[in-house]
């Protein structure tokens, strides 16, 4: 599946793909001997996202482009029982992001320790992308011009300013 960084300007067309066709039915459940082949439906199910700051690895190296998926009730319940979360319950969005984030840079095995490390500037950011993206459904937020009091809206997902 070809991965497409939500915008603006391309949330209607993501959404056109995503709705099903006029008149297509479900198809008839399949029996229990044959399982079903699995189907890309186009739903969009990861978001990409350029950090504040960035992640700095071991060797210092910056790493500021991700990939978050979609949260799952599991990863929602997980923390739960996690023993660092009852012992700290601020702790719960550490280990909540680190089960849906799927990349930093080049680094694909995200866990508590590298969200730990991060700034508290990137992890306030992540908190916002995530809800964003699991209740609201897209990375868009309407602002005002501190000049001009002007209303816009900007993509948190990430690019450089003046860029479409």
């Amino acid at each position: 599946m070809k991965r497409r960084t939500v915008t603006a300007g391309n949330l209607d067309e993501i959404l056109q793909m995503t709705a099903p066709a006029p008149g297509s039915q479900q198809a008839a459940a399949p029996s229990a001997a044959a399982p079903a082949p699995r189907q890309d439906h186009g739903l969009r199910t990861e978001f990409e996202f350029e950090l504040p700051r960035g992640y700095v690895d071991e060797a210092g190296t910056v790493h500021r482009h991700g990939a978050m998926r979609l949260a799952t009730a599991r990863d929602e319940l997980r923390p739960q029982i996690d023993l660092r979360v009852k012992e700290n319950p601020a702790y719960l969005s550490v280990v909540l992001l680190s089960q849906v984030i799927t990349r930093i840079g080049d680094i694909t095995d995200v866990h508590a320790g590298i969200v730990e490390r991060m700034y508290a500037t990137d992890v306030a950011f992540l908190q916002d992308f995530y809800r964003r993206v699991n209740s609201e459904g897209h990375t868009r937020a309407a602002v005002t011009c501190p000049h001009c009091e002007g209303g816009f809206e900007v993509d948190l997902s990430g690019g450089r300013l003046g860029e479409s």
